[in-house]
């Protein structure tokens, strides 16, 4: 089984490679890849509410064995459709991948819905970085913040979004935030299980259908 995940941009796959580098392990002894791939040029989040989904209908149809999954983030609000929780986004992917199936006159066949699967970071992938607060700590080499969040750390939003309060974090610390390289090297030293459980609403689900996946 070939699992393949979109996500919006650069710093989205080298952080999510970098956590969860040991269930991506655990998954290619039980013969299952799982493979992290960014959006195309252009409005990331777009295409992956949009594109992905018409994409992914071929992609399912030509290898039997693959699973296609995106995950966007849920800020900024009402890009490709309206909507500001996950539940409406989720549901306007969806809805873009049965409308593709019924284009092709496929229906609503379970062998393809089955294996096309929307999650998100809510609101940011930064959203991890501040559940890894130890490492973060150690980090930016500090004991204590002065910037505070909110917790759950998923409820953090789309007027004060994950990595605002993170650039804040590294500011007051005299560093500034450099997404492409910071990211992974703050969660490669953290538990994506540990993440999974500060962060039940929308990463622990991610994670907990990528443990649950077998190769059939």
């Amino acid at each position: 089984m070939r699992v393949v995940i979109y996500v919006e941009g650069s710093s989205d796959k080298l952080a999510m490679e970098a956590l969860l580098a040991p269930l991506i392990a655990e998954k290619a002894t039980e013969g299952i890849s799982i493979e992290f791939f960014r959006a195309k040029a252009g409005d990331a989040k777009q295409f992956l509410l949009l594109t992905i989904p018409v994409t992914s209908v071929n992609i399912l149809l030509n290898n039997p064995n693959i699973v296609v999954v995106a995950i966007p983030d849920l800020y900024r609000k009402n890009k490709g459709f309206p909507h500001e929780t996950f539940a409406e986004l989720k549901k306007g992917t969806i809805d873009k991948f049965h409308e593709t199936l019924q284009s092709r006159g496929l229906g609503d066949d379970p062998r393809l819905t089955e294996r096309f699967q929307v999650f998100c970071f809510k609101y940011e992938l930064e959203t991890l970085i501040l559940a890894a607060e130890a490492q973060l700590k150690t980090f930016l080499g500090v004991n204590s913040f002065k910037v505070t969040w909110q917790l759950p750390v998923e409820d953090e939003n789309h007027d004060l979004p994950p990595k605002q309060v993170v650039k804040r974090l590294f500011a007051s610390c005299g560093r500034s935030y450099k997404e492409a390289v910071d990211a992974a090297n703050i969660l490669r030293n953290a538990s994506y299980q540990d993440i999974a459980v500060h962060c039940p609403q929308c990463f622990g689900p991610f994670v907990e259908f990528l443990s649950g996946l077998a190769n059939v």
